[in-house]
């Protein structure tokens, strides 16, 4: 069984110092990329760290592409064109490829690489899905080459998230689906509005699980670029959803949630100390905040989906029409 311990240290055998880390992939699955790249970003004296869209990397790449550097990538199917095409581009130039899929025997499970094939069910475990692995690829790398001296914090925090999303789920099917749910009955539009690392799930949560999943008009909003132009919108009968994240980009969320209950009657706040992450160490709740999230994220989608009749793998154009 594939462990990032060893997937680094392979990497490293074979391409030496490693110096950029890209992250590649598409949709939800650039999405749990993310806080990796954001920890690698914050973290790292050594690494410079990268995430682009498959087809970005591929129209766009890099110069600094090449045997320093290590491509991590995910797609779920495993088929998904512009995530291969991305990882032969990056084999192409040197780099060390690691790629992520769900789907043993597919294209994107390949000897070529190292590839890293993990379960996905409801309720796995946080280290063996993509958010978990993904940020462990970029904490050994870390710890391999500099000191990363809040190694066994993240390592913990990702061992105790299995329970923090449990009970969470509980919490927010009693205080928020419901009420989720009928807002969005009320109204055909909302905005969702994060920071930091957990921003990866204020987008996730507008293009995959309310545009894609439920067919929810939405737009996400960056807590700090609200006071940039968007608060101007800001009104009474508009709907907006904050997702308050617990680590040190808080005080965005918190100055955008003031303005909001003084600006708007229609305000939900998801707020993650509130939802169990008091309990993990603050040197890494940034890089944990956004699984947290993505777990509430569908327990609210599936709220929304059993009130308006749609399940939420109901598809009209995906893999369905010429694309």
């Amino acid at each position: 069984m594939m462990d990032a311990k060893t997937a680094i240290k392979t990497v490293m055998e074979r391409n030496g110092e490693i110096r950029q880390i890209y992250w590649v992939a598409c949709g939800g699955s650039l999405v749990d990329l993310y806080p990796a790249h954001c920890m690698m970003m914050a973290e790292s004296m050594l690494v410079e760290s990268g995430i682009y869209t498959s087809r970005e990397f591929l129209l766009a790449t890099p110069k600094k592409l090449g045997k320093t550097s290590l491509t991590v990538l995910c797609s779920h199917s495993g088929g998904t064109k512009e995530t291969l095409d991305a990882a032969e581009l990056a084999l192409s130039r040197g780099s060390a490829v690691i790629t992520m899929t769900h789907a043993p025997g597919s294209p994107a499970d390949s000897d070529r690489w190292i590839s890293w094939v993990y379960p996905w069910s409801e309720d796995q475990k946080t280290e063996v899905i993509p958010s978990g692995i993904s940020l462990s690829i970029a904490a050994e790398l870390l710890a391999a080459q500099e000191e990363f001296s809040s190694y066994d914090a993240l390592m913990e925090g990702i061992r105790k998230m299995d329970g923090i999303v449990a009970a969470a789920k509980e919490k927010v099917r009693a205080e928020l689906c419901d009420r989720f749910a009928a807002l969005c009955q009320k109204h055909d539009f909302l905005y969702i509005l994060g920071s930091g690392a957990a921003f990866s799930q204020t987008y996730g949560f507008a293009i995959c699980s309310l545009m894609e999943m439920q067919w929810q008009h939405c737009a996400y909003l960056h807590s700090g670029e609200y006071f940039h132009g968007p608060f101007e919108v800001t009104e009474d009968g508009v709907f907006y959803f904050l997702q308050k994240s617990s680590g040190k980009c808080r005080p965005m969320d918190e100055r955008a949630e003031d303005f909001l209950k003084t600006h708007t009657d229609t305000l939900m706040v998801l707020d993650a100390l509130e939802y169990g992450m008091d309990a993990v160490d603050p040197a890494v709740r940034d890089y944990l905040d956004p699984v947290l999230f993505y777990a509430m994220n569908c327990e609210l989608r599936s709220a929304r989906g059993r009130l308006f009749d749609h399940d939420v793998d109901y598809r009209r154009y995906m893999g369905k029409v010429p694309y």
